[in-house]
């Protein structure tokens, strides 16, 4: 390789890298990038605007004796001549405007005593174009024995044996390390030399010079981009100077890797003919980012029409349970239209429960977490749970006998054994068996499994098993990773299991896999007993004295924009014994706070209204009644509004879709409490 294709490639190779360096740079001494200048053998600097030296590698200090001042300056003191002097000044004004360029210079090394003879370097000062003010400096040696005729034979484009030896090395080591894959072409294609950056992207051992094309690198639908590039790169188009001219492609690897591919037009002088120099930045894992961004942002909008969604249905389902409850108190057991009212009601709980699993999609669910049977929570399921699964899988329930109380959210804990049942159907594409079982678990001792520790003590077990396709055991531990799926592409979000373990987490449980290729697949969730406290057992005998009795007195200003809902709300608790006070509005609601002339006990409003809301009403009313109870009603979560009010003890809140049992109950405990 001679000289001047030597010099043509340092430069070229060092705005490739150059380009690198300033998106690396971009987060600050990255440890990327000085990983990069530090594995450098020679001198590498990274000079900001006004000089500011914000990098250097230790051959730097090697060389100079300290690295704390630009490099230019540094050389200038240890320049053996004018000539060089001369030569840095050049090189930094060219580097200045913008320009990059080399130049060989004369320096004494800091380590050499006065009278040592100086050693030729070759310097050379790549600006960033993406940092304006920033320039890359490189510094070579070049061999001695021919040192004298050097400058010549650069100039003129000739070199002897003794530069193409040691220039050659000195550029290898540059040529190998670099951050990224480059291969040296001729103006056909063919590759001449690449780096063993090239090699690991494609799989390759080293092929002889011109045995491969540049086409032979990348996939099959991607060759005819890259003859293109190519044609473009010999009429003089450069990738590095029109962006638009680079290349995504798929390595002809079986890792499929993704690389963006630059070509450089190198042009043809007296010793060396015409070549392009191609290099691969690996982009699999900004795509595969890109790819999950993209995801997040589908499920994103998603869950916000869900949200929407499931709000209106809940209004919709508080009014269907509602009148379904208004017509249960005349139509007792035994009445002809009792079953068909309870049809009604039961299927209205099937959809408030779809309505859970969409505010839990889009996370706007209310977290209620409370003591549960997990029988009860199973047996609600199964008719769901058997929809899902289709007809060609057999669901199977084994309930234990007595078990222990957990303290849970019911929605959540549902979502579990949901997504857990979904991914079992899914790995059972020809039919099976999908079996739920439960029972309790005493561990004497800590059980450690799969890097975690269970601790000793009682726990609800429930096992969901399938009799599908198994877990590859190199899978196993990366399945609860988010995004992460072993299913085909469009498949499935990679989110389910990883769900599932942060919602048992959560809950203060643990989960565990057991799975076979073609054996099947078994997940264990773990959920500890629950012992209730003395404060839990009074509020839980409080709330059975006040189901039994649910009558109260008081007046009550129920404020709802859902005509049904309001209707519903204000018969259920006038039947109560309440006097109730209706407002379709915010405004309505003022208003009648202002002509009211008797005291209001409670205020019941609902959180999104056209205009005037249920926060904004509350600030109002706040000014004129500052010690007045308030019951918000929402489809939402209860923390998409709190945030906006503090936290205040005489707030609470109703999730829809309610009963009329809970809408009374509910009354009746704050009157309670705001009486005491």
């Amino acid at each position: 390789m001679s000289w001047s294709l030597v010099v043509l490639l340092v430069l070229a190779v060092g705005t490739a890298v150059a380009a690198v360096c300033a998106a690396l740079w971009a987060r600050r001494r990255s440890a990327a990038l000085e990983a990069c200048l530090a594995s450098e053998p020679e001198p590498r600097q990274l000079v900001g605007p006004g000089g500011a030296v914000l990098y250097a590698n230790p051959a730097v200090r090697g060389l100079f004796g300290h690295d704390d001042r630009p490099v230019a300056g540094l050389i200038a003191e240890q320049a053996a001549d004018d000539a060089g002097r001369a030569e840095i000044e050049r090189l930094s004004a060219e580097a200045e405007a913008g320009a990059a360029g080399a130049a060989e210079v004369r320096v004494r090394r800091a380590d050499q005593p006065a009278e040592a003879a100086a050693e030729p370097y070759l310097v050379a000062a790549h600006p960033l174009a993406s940092r304006p003010g920033c320039v890359l400096w490189m510094i070579h040696p070049m061999p001695r024995e021919t040192e004298a005729a050097a400058p010549q034979e650069i100039a003129a484009g000739r070199a002897n044996e003794g530069h193409e030896a040691g220039g050659h090395d000195a550029y290898r080591r540059f040529f190998d390390v670099a951050p990224m894959g480059f291969a040296l072409l001729d103006a056909e294609g063919a590759v001449l030399d690449c780096n063993a950056d090239v090699l690991a992207l494609v799989g390759i051992e080293r092929p002889a010079p011109g045995a491969l094309a540049l086409a032979d690198l990348v996939r099959d639908e991607h060759r005819a981009a890259v003859g293109e590039a190519l044609e473009l790169s010999a009429q003089g188009h450069s990738s590095g100077d029109d962006p638009d001219t680079a290349v995504e492609v798929h390595m002809a690897g079986a890792d499929d890797r993704v690389c963006t591919l630059h070509l450089t037009h190198l042009e043809a002088t007296a010793e060396a003919p015409a070549g392009v120099l191609a290099h691969f930045i690996d982009t699999t894992q900004q795509k595969t980012l890109e790819v999950q961004f993209a995801q997040s942002q589908k499920m994103q909008a998603v869950g916000q029409l869900a949200g929407g969604i499931a709000h209106d249905f809940n209004n919709l389902l508080t009014a269907m349970i509602g009148f379904s409850d208004l017509l249960l108190l005349r139509h007792r057991p035994g009445d002809q239209s009792f079953a068909d009212i309870m049809h009604i009601k039961q299927n209205a709980n099937r959809a408030a429960g779809l309505i859970r699993q969409l505010l839990a999609f889009s996370r706007q669910q209310t977290l209620q977490p409370r003591v549960l049977d997990v029988t009860d929570i199973l047996a609600e399921l199964a008719h769901l749970l058997r929809r899902l699964i289709g007809e060609t899988i057999e669901l199977k329930m084994v309930h234990g006998r007595d078990l222990g109380p957990v303290k849970a959210d019911m929605g959540q804990l549902e979502q579990v054994i949901i997504n857990l049942a979904v991914n079992a159907r899914d790995a059972m594409s020809e039919g099976g068996t999908l079996t739920i079982e439960t029972d309790n678990v005493h561990f004497d001792r800590p059980l450690k499994r799969k890097g975690e520790v269970i601790p000793a003590g009682d726990y609800t077990r429930v096992r969901v098993s399938d009799t599908g396709c198994g877990i590859p055991g190199e899978d196993l531990d990366r399945i609860f990773e988010p995004f992460y799926s072993t299913k085909e592409v469009g498949a499935g979000t990679g989110l389910g299991l990883s769900t599932v373990y942060g919602i048992v987490s959560q809950t203060g449980g643990f989960v565990d896999v057991d799975s076979r290729p073609d054996r099947g697949t078994a997940f264990s969730i773990y959920l500890p007993h629950h012992e209730a406290n003395e404060d839990e057992e009074r509020a839980a005998v409080a709330a059975a004295e006040a189901s039994r009795d649910l009558t109260g007195t008081g007046t009550v200003l129920l404020v709802e924009d859902e005509d049904a809902v309001r209707a519903f709300g204000a018969r259920a608790l006038r039947n109560k014994g309440y006097n109730v006070l209706e407002a379709s509005s915010g405004e309505s609601a003022l208003e009648l706070l202002n002509e009211q002339q008797d005291p209001i006990d409670l205020l019941i409003t609902d959180v999104v209204m056209p205009r005037l809301d249920g926060p904004a009403l509350v600030r109002e009313v706040r000014e004129k009644r500052p010690e007045l109870p308030v019951i918000f009603i929402s489809g939402y979560a209860e923390d998409s509004f709190r945030k906006r009010l503090g936290q205040d003890a005489r707030i609470h809140f109703l999730p829809k879709p309610f009963s009329l049992k809970e809408l009374a109950g509910k009354v009746k405990e704050v009157m309670r409490d705001t009486a005491a």
